[in-house]
C-alpha cells in the first residue's frame, strides 16, 4: 500500500445531527473548525448547524450534480496539505447521500480520508427496531416510478436478514402497501422525524403500518424503515428472527411508542 505524499492533506468525512442538532460531536466540532473549508451538500443547511454552534469555516456545496467537478479543485488543495471535512445534510456522507466520488478520490490520490463518525438514520432505526441486526441490508431509497418500485422490492423479496431502507412521505403508504405485497407483509419498524421534536416510531406488519398512514393526510419528516428477515428465512433458520413470529401473532395492529405522541 502506497505510503501518502510528505504534502498529503487530509479529508475529514463528518457525520452531522439526523435532527437533533444537539447531537453533533465535540469531535466533528473541532473537525469542522480545523478545516480549511467544508464541502456541503446544501450549504443553506450546513449554515444553520453552524449557526447554532458558532462556527464560521468557508462552505462550498457538492451535491450528486457538482460533486464530480468538484474532484479537480479539492485535490489541489489536498495537495497543499490543506485539512478539507465533507458533510451532507444529515448523517453520513456516503451513505444514501453525496460524498462517495470525493472520498475515493482523494483516497487513490493518496490523501488521508478519516471518517469522524456520528449520527446515522440506519443505526438509529436498527437500534430501536428489535429486529436482528447481525445480518443486515441498507437498500437506501426504493425508485420513485411504481412499476420500477414493485421489481425493486422483488428484488429483495427473499433476503434472509433484517432490511432497512429510507422512504419519502409522500410516497410512504404506497411504498408499505408494495413491500406488503413483495415481502409477504412483514413486520416493520418506522421512524419518522427521528431525534427531532415530533419523533414517532411505528410498529406493526407493513401493511397495518401503511393504513394507519393512510388516515394521516400530509405525513411529514425524514422516514427510515427496518423490514424483519423473510417468513421463509425465519422457517429456514429457526434460530434467528423465530420471536417475530411470535409478536406478529401477539400484536394485532401497529402501535406507536413515539416520545411527543403528536403528528406534525
Amino acid at each position: 500500500m502506497a505510503s501518502p505524499p510528505p504534502a498529503a492533506g487530509r479529508l475529514l468525512v463528518v457525520a452531522t445531527p439526523i435532527g437533533n442538532l444537539e447531537d453533533l460531536s465535540p469531535r466533528a466540532l473541532a473537525a469542522l473548525r480545523e478545516a480549511a473549508l467544508v464541502y456541503c451538500e446544501d450549504t443553506r443547511r450546513t449554515g444553520n448547524l453552524f449557526a447554532r454552534h458558532g462556527l464560521s469555516t468557508a462552505r462550498v456545496s457538492c451535491h450528486e450534480h457538482n460533486e464530480f467537478r468538484r474532484i479537480p479543485e479539492m485535490l489541489e488543495r489536498l495537495a497543499r496539505g490543506e485539512t478539507l471535512a465533507l458533510v451532507s445534510d444529515a448523517g453520513t456522507p456516503g451513505v444514501s447521500d453525496p460524498g462517495r466520488l470525493l472520498a475515493a478520490a482523494a483516497a487513490e490520490a493518496g490523501h488521508r480520508v478519516e471518517p469522524v463518525a456520528g449520527p446515522s438514520a440506519v443505526a438509529a432505526i436498527l437500534s430501536v427496531c428489535g429486529f436482528p441486526a447481525v445480518p443486515f441490508s441498507f437498500l437506501g431509497f426504493p425508485p420513485s416510478r411504481r412499476g420500477e418500485r414493485a421489481r425493486w422490492y422483488a428484488r429483495f423479496a427473499a433476503r434472509d436478514e433484517t432490511r432497512v431502507l429510507f422512504e419519502s412521505p409522500f410516497r410512504v403508504v404506497e411504498s408499505l402497501e408494495e413491500m406488503a405485497r413483495a415481502w409477504g407483509d412483514p413486520r416493520v419498524c418506522l421512524g419518522r422525524e427521528l431525534t427531532k421534536l415530533h419523533e414517532e416510531v411505528l410498529r406493526g406488519t407493513a401493511s397495518s403500518v401503511a393504513a394507519l398512514l393512510g388516515r394521516r393526510p400530509g405525513v411529514k419528516g425524514e422516514i427510515a424503515i427496518a423490514a424483519a428477515p423473510s417468513a421463509a428465512a425465519v422457517a429456514a433458520h429457526p434460530g434467528v428472527g423465530a420471536d417475530l413470529a411470535d409478536d406478529a401473532e401477539r400484536e394485532g395492529g401497529p402501535e406507536g411508542d413515539d416520545a411527543a405522541g403528536t403528528d406534525e
